[in-house]
């Protein structure tokens, strides 16, 4: 078939597509507005995420704080350059964003529920007392992240013990959490009452981050990753 046989025939079915479509949404006596990128983004923003969403996404940033606190260790343990302030900012954003706020999240609002409704107590006073470890755990990590801990072995070996057991502690922590404990919250609420605590996380979020305070908070964890040169994803895939 010629080419301009083919692009006239290409563009007529095209305008004739589009007269169609025009036809049949009229034919139904309804408006029907066309939706703009910047109205669909603030829709998608305006439905906000739920709280076991909210929750296992701040999970999702932990684990990138865990891949920090890996490889200084590995650094440590092979008597290579560690950056230590790298880790002591990982160390902060634990303490602020894990400890301070989404921790205090499960224990003000999820855990009473659960105890109220008398559903997995053993699980989340497993979960309080693994909290209150890691805290003491960060306690020492921010201690001793410090230049002249790598001049003195014994320190060295405490800052050590102190990764290994955060690691060793918060992923099954963090697993359980998001395989049980989450799951069953949406069965101990109402659907309105669940809704409403998502906006009450994402309120507190914005009171103590600023707003979209998540997104800021990812932002500074990747600029560890940055300085610590474990950023690029691709590294992690296998030859």
């Amino acid at each position: 078939m010629d080419r301009n046989i083919r692009d006239n025939r290409r563009n007529f079915l095209a305008k004739t597509g589009l007269v169609s479509g025009a036809l049949l949404v009229a034919g139904t006596g309804l408006a029907t507005p066309v939706v703009g990128q910047a109205e669909k983004d603030q829709g998608d923003k305006d439905r906000g995420v739920s709280p076991a969403e909210d929750l296992m996404r701040e999970h999702g940033a932990l684990n990138r704080l865990l891949l920090i606190y890996d490889e200084e260790l590995r650094r440590i343990e092979n008597k290579q350059h560690v950056e230590i302030a790298v880790l002591a900012g990982a160390a902060d954003i634990i303490r602020r964003f894990v400890e301070d706020y989404h921790e205090k999240l499960e224990e003000d609002y999820l855990f009473p529920r659960f105890r109220k409704a008398d559903k997995l107590v053993p699980l989340v006073d497993t979960l309080l007392q693994q909290h209150q470890a890691g805290r003491r755990l960060t306690e020492q990590i921010r201690t001793l992240a410090v230049e002249a801990t790598l001049k003195d072995e014994t320190k060295r070996r405490q800052l050590s013990a102190a990764l290994r057991w955060f690691l060793r502690m918060y992923r099954p922590h963090e697993a359980r959490e998001d395989t049980v404990l989450f799951p069953a919250f949406r069965e101990i609420v109402s659907p309105h009452e669940y809704d409403a605590l998502g906006e009450q996380f994402e309120k507190k979020e914005d009171e103590l981050f600023g707003e979209d305070g998540f997104f800021k908070v990812v932002d500074q964890i990747a600029g560890l990753e940055k300085r610590l040169g474990i950023y690029d994803l691709s590294q992690f895939s296998p030859r």
